[in-house]
Formats: structure tokens, sequence, C-alpha cells
């Protein structure tokens, strides 16, 4: 018996999932968390990690440390994704994780990541062409899926955090910003060649502002199981209907939007820009969300489950 644990250090978030691995194949999921490091924040023109938020990371990563401890025959695989990638001081700042922690950050392309977002949703849905959209806090992936086998996939530098930032939508938003928002994603979006290829098809929804997104109208609609999105629609009329509730409120009164967290509250107008532009540009009329993540792909690839069932097309 092994208990692997995956830790995926983001922009906005670190998370920690704990699977324990029977001697047969079979596994379950022990344990799940979460904290908000916000691991960008500062970073701007230099692209330096800030001392707050390096501080911020190592607490949060021996918190983790701990409990996985707590475990038997653990098994640690720890990406870093966007915000390190990016770093200018990302040497310094893995360096200071190892001697600290000594915890092996493996800092992972953006293509890596829409790989592992792929795993993560492959077999999951029952849906075999589609275009994968994971908005993260540094980076958005896209994957287009065509009978059930990658064709393409790209990493775009634009995330919630970023966007949110760059174009002052932490709070009130002005129609100039938000329009110089949605013209930046806009051009991103326009300059990966293939993506007009996933024309008309559905959009699997990954990652935490998309997620929220399913929160927001599951709460406003009153169904239960507010967390269980996985294979959950929506259509893309009532997508653009929540977003126009949200840029119409400044933070504070976001922070009361029931299904929306007070944490991402500065940070949710920037990260449903890249999911209501892509709907807009393959004129796609519906969203199926993925309660799978990267940390998902990174338990399939371990498990070998990958080898027979997923094919990616390099």
């Amino acid at each position: 018996m092994e208990h692997f644990t995956v830790i995926d250090l983001g922009s906005n978030a670190v998370r920690m999932t704990i699977t324990r691995i029977n001697d047969d194949g079979s596994y379950q999921t022990v344990k799940q968390i979460k904290r908000y490091i916000r691991l960008s924040e500062g970073m701007d023109a230099n692209q330096e990690l800030q001392p707050e938020a390096i501080d911020r990371t190592l607490a949060a990563l021996a918190d983790f440390k701990d409990i996985y401890e707590t475990y038997k025959n653990v098994h640690v695989k720890a990406v870093a994704t966007a915000a390190t990638r990016k770093a200018t001081n990302r040497n310094e700042f893995l360096a200071c994780i190892q001697e600290k922690l000594g915890i092996r950050l493996d800092v992972i392309s953006g293509l890596m990541e829409a790989k592992y977002d792929y795993l993560a949703v492959a077999n999951t849905l029952p849906v075999k062409n589609y275009v994968m959209l994971d908005t993260g806090g540094g980076s958005t992936e896209i994957v287009l899926c065509q009978n059930g086998v990658v064709s393409h996939r790209a990493s775009l530098p634009i995330g919630s955090v970023g966007i949110s930032h760059q174009f002052h939508l932490e709070d009130e938003v002005s129609p100039t910003d938000i329009f110089d928002a949605m013209s930046y994603v806009n051009d991103a979006l326009g300059g990966v060649w293939w993506l007009k290829e996933g024309l008309n098809l559905p959009i699997i929804a990954v990652g935490g502002s998309n997620r929220t997104l399913a929160k927001i109208y599951k709460r406003s609609a009153q169904i239960e199981n507010l967390n269980d999105i996985h294979g959950y629609r929506m259509s893309r009329s009532m997508v653009n209907h929540i977003f126009s509730q949200i840029i119409g409120k400044n933070q504070e009164q976001r922070k009361e939007v029931p299904g929306l967290s007070k944490v991402r509250a500065d940070i949710i107008v920037g990260g449903l820009i890249p999911i209501i532009l892509i709907l807009r540009f393959l004129d796609s009329d519906r969203v199926v969300f993925s309660a799978s993540a990267l940390r998902d792909g990174v338990l399939k690839e371990h498990l070998n489950a990958t080898v027979e069932q997923v094919q990616i097309k390099e």
C-alpha cells in the first residue's frame, strides 16, 4: 500500500491530495486540502516572487508536510505552475523550499499542465469532442479533443489574478477596463491558430474560477450538493447572465454572492473573462464542468492508467 501525495502550487492557491493506492490497484482519496497563498501577488513587471507571498507559501507547505507525514509509505509529487514558471527568482525560491522543508518542486511547462488537465478529464465525462478550458490564477490552458484524442493544446500566460490586477477589475469595474480586459483576452485566444477547429463544440470547464461559476449558479437555482459539479451543464446564455451580474457589483458586494468564496471576490471578474470569450469565439452553446484537475492527471500518470485509456497526439 502507498499513499501518493500530489501538491499543486499555483498562482492563487496551493492544493494537496493524498490518495491511498492499495496492493490490488484500487485507490481512494483520503485527504484533500487547499490554502490560498496568492503566490503571484506583487510580481508586476519585475516578475519577482515577493517575500510575503513566499512566506505564505512556505507556511502552507509546512502544514501540508505535517499532514502527509502522518501517513505511512508516502510518495510525494509536487509541481509548480505559472507563477513559479515565470518568476525571475524561481531558482532561489525552489532552493529555499528544498532547504527548509525538504520538498522538491518540479516546475512544469504550460503544455505539460494542459496534458495533466486532459488526463484528469479523459473518460470521466460522456463527451469525445470538446474544447477544454482551465482558467488558473496565472495561466490558461486550452485543449482540443477530437474523437477522444488530443489534437492540439496550448497554454496562455493569462489568468484570473493577472487579468484582474492588470485591468483594475478587483473592485468596482468600469466599462473601459472591462472592454480593455476582454480585448486583451480575445487577442490571446485569436493567437491560438487551431482554436477555430473547435467551432460549436462544448467547453469542458476546469479550474477554480470556472468551478466557482457553477457554484454560483447552483446556489442561485437552489440546487443541492453545491460542490458536486462534475458533469454539470450550463447554457451560454446563463453563463453570460451570471457574468453580467458579477461585473455590476463591487468587491464587497461580490463577497455576499452565494456560492462565491470571499477570497475570490477580487479575482472572479478576470477569472470568468476567458470562458465568456471562448464561448463567443467558438459559438459554443454550452459548458460542461469538471471537478477533476491537474492533481488527478498526475495521479493517473502515476497509476499508469493512461497507457491504454487515453491518447495524446504529439
